[in-house]
């Protein structure tokens, strides 16, 4: 009786598991980038929506809408990751500025904890880096857009 065994020896299989670690090992640091940048994204995408409020609230020479503080409603937009709100900024063109808090319990890991991106917004409504009420931890830097560095 001559029979044949079928199937994959033992130095194969260790092979395709091999392959599969290293491939695990660069993709998981990539994934991981990919969503503290989508993340940090939502930062800019909420400042959008508040400088239309902050046009808006310019027309009274103000900031804000009461004209004297941010108080919630069109002054402060809260997101999945975060929180933006307007506040006065005297370095800025425009002497509005946006800070965008970051939620520590939906944030990346790579994120970290109360890290807070400051931006001031010109009068054309450009945004840019702001240091009025915040330092933004250098290690965002990788993170936000590079029109924003």
């Amino acid at each position: 009786m001559n029979t044949t065994q079928k199937g994959f020896t033992l130095i194969e299989l260790m092979i395709v598991i091999a392959i599969i670690g290293i491939l695990a090992a660069i993709a998981i640091p990539a994934y991981q980038n990919y969503i503290a940048k989508s993340q940090t994204s939502e930062a800019f995408t909420l400042a959008d929506g508040l400088k239309t409020a902050i046009a808006t609230n310019r027309q009274s020479n103000s900031c804000f809408k009461n004209g004297k503080d941010a108080t919630g409603g069109t002054d402060t937009v809260a997101g999945k990751y975060g929180t933006a709100k307007i506040v006065a900024d005297a370095k800025a063109e425009s002497g509005c500025g946006i800070l965008y808090t970051y939620d520590n319990a939906t944030a990346s890991s790579l994120i970290p904890k109360d890290a807070i991106i400051g931006m001031e917004v010109s009068e054309t409504g450009q945004l840019s880096p702001s240091t009025v009420n915040v330092t933004t931890p250098a290690v965002l830097d990788e993170f936000t857009p590079g029109s924003f560095k």
